[in-house]
């Protein structure tokens, strides 16, 4: 997969925006998950809505980067989502840092950095 996805897609008069992906946390599409999450697009924000796991499992860290690197390759400036903790209904935003932009040389394929 590529570092970036298109929001947005133009087929003849017509424009096609991403607005809304449901997310699968599973192996191999088609298998059972054992997560599932609603994300909706508002501009350059992304809410993360309905985030439900199965028999209890745990929303990990890994899970949570997952989600960060997804609105990073998206573009987005933030996501949100909204969870309970210690029985209070907290909302959550995540800040999402722009990537760097890589110096032409480490663009190069060839390119071997030397390290100690």
């Amino acid at each position: 997969m590529s570092d970036n996805v298109n929001r947005y897609i133009q087929l003849g008069d017509w424009c096609f925006e991403l607005k809304m992906v449901r997310a699968l946390k599973v192996e191999e599409y088609g298998k059972p998950y054992g997560a599932i999450a609603n994300c909706n697009i508002n501009g350059d924000s992304m809410y993360i809505d309905g985030l439900v796991t199965k028999d209890g499992e745990e929303f990990t860290k890994d899970d949570f980067m997952t989600f960060y690197r997804f609105t990073e390759m998206l573009g987005l400036d933030n996501f949100s989502y909204h969870r309970y903790q210690e029985g209070n209904s907290v909302t959550r935003e995540v800040k999402v840092k722009k990537p760097k932009k890589r110096k032409a040389a480490q663009q190069d394929p060839n390119y071997i950095k030397l390290v100690q």
